[in-house]
């Protein structure tokens, strides 16, 4: 009997075979509004009010190196991510349930010490962590977390939505994740080489990290864009489509176009990189747009508005217009700074079963 590997179809190809096994079952939940297929599930409670919730898994030595990360930053980082996308709902976070699975060799100050980020974080976002389970590992550590949060069902906001001639959004800072990430993985190689020679482990071999400090934070240590959400309220916007960048400018791009059948075209002059992962891009002789387009773990959020907001927009100082959405026939393409076209389709991102 043949098998067909994983890395044949991707992670997202994985999804939809998932997608079409269980969607016998949504039948069975006439409330469920919205299934797998976007950054949360959406059930209505009525009184015109949605409930959102979404799920993330977190495992030792796929999305983090205990060499590199610190317990109390895994936990915020935790709770970060799965907010992240409640965020791209356009939604509230209410509640967090945490599972965690430990190695026999886990001590108690290490629990504590992981949920204290979790609790300081969830504290910060006005989210209870409510619940959960735990369980031995015989492989690492294995977080998963699940978020709940709410919105007004008229202003949830999904990948789906967005139509020809609408802005393209992005807040913040793109491509300091993947920048902050090539300069741990680098000290950690440092690291691993001289402890795989037995010589003794000496600090000063490693480099100045301040230099890099805000780089190294947005990998460590992302922020969920409650922020933006709360401004968005504020101003009555209700973003046509969003997603959080999670995998990656381009791929995140690719994933709200197929789901509102448009293209897009976006301009690499406008895109907001991180100034620090300029400078980490230039010491690694790579290009710090590609950190952006394709490095992924930056959780902002990537929306399109009608053009009628964008004087609303541009009020606030975290928010880009980086390009337009265009007829699904044109593609997701760049105009890069020397005028060429560039289908993003060709970038791609973060891909757990890619075979490197």
């Amino acid at each position: 009997m043949s098998f067909k590997p994983i890395s044949d179809i991707g992670e997202f190809g994985l999804i939809e075979r998932m997608r079409d096994i269980v969607s016998p079952t949504i039948g069975h939940l006439p409330r469920l509004l919205l299934g797998i297929g976007d950054d949360c599930s959406v059930l209505e409670c009525g009184s015109g009010m949605v409930e959102v919730a979404t799920a993330d898994l977190l495992v030792e030595n796929v999305h983090f190196d205990l060499l590199t990360t610190p317990l109390q930053h895994l936990g915020s980082k935790a709770i970060s991510v799965n907010v992240s996308d409640i965020c791209a709902m356009n939604a509230k976070p209410l509640y967090a349930l945490v599972s965690l699975a430990l190695p026999a060799n886990a001590s108690v100050e290490m629990v504590e010490t992981l949920y204290r980020g979790m609790s300081e974080t969830a504290s910060l976002y006005g989210t209870a962590i409510a619940g959960g389970d735990t369980s031995s590992s015989k492989s690492g550590i294995v977080i998963s977390v699940t978020v709940v949060g709410e919105a007004e069902k008229e202003k949830l906001a999904l990948r789906k939505g967005a139509e020809p001639g609408d802005h393209l959004c992005v807040t913040g800072s793109l491509g300091g994740a993947a920048a902050g990430l090539r300069v741990l993985m680098r000290e950690r190689n440092i690291m691993v080489e001289h402890l795989r020679h037995g010589e003794a482990f000496d600090r000063d071999v490693l480099g100045n990290l301040s230099d890099y400090s805000e780089a190294i934070e947005r990998q460590l240590l992302p922020a969920a864009r409650t922020d933006i959400v709360e401004f968005l309220n504020r101003k009555g916007i209700v973003p046509k489509a969003m997603i959080d960048i999670s995998d990656g400018l381009a791929a995140d791009l690719l994933h709200l176009c197929e789901r509102s059948r448009v293209g897009a075209r976006i301009e690499e002059g406008r895109i907001p990189v991180l100034p620090q992962a300029r400078h980490i891009a230039d010491e690694f002789q790579e290009d710090a747009v590609n950190y952006a387009l394709g490095g992924g773990e930056d959780y902002q959020l990537l929306f399109a508005v009608g053009c009628e907001r964008f004087a609303d927009i541009a009020e606030h100082p975290d928010i880009n217009v980086i390009g337009k959405i265009v007829a699904e026939e044109e593609g997701v393409v760049m105009s890069d700074i020397y005028g060429m076209t560039i289908d993003l389709k060709a970038i791609g991102g973060f891909n757990h079963f890619r075979e490197d």
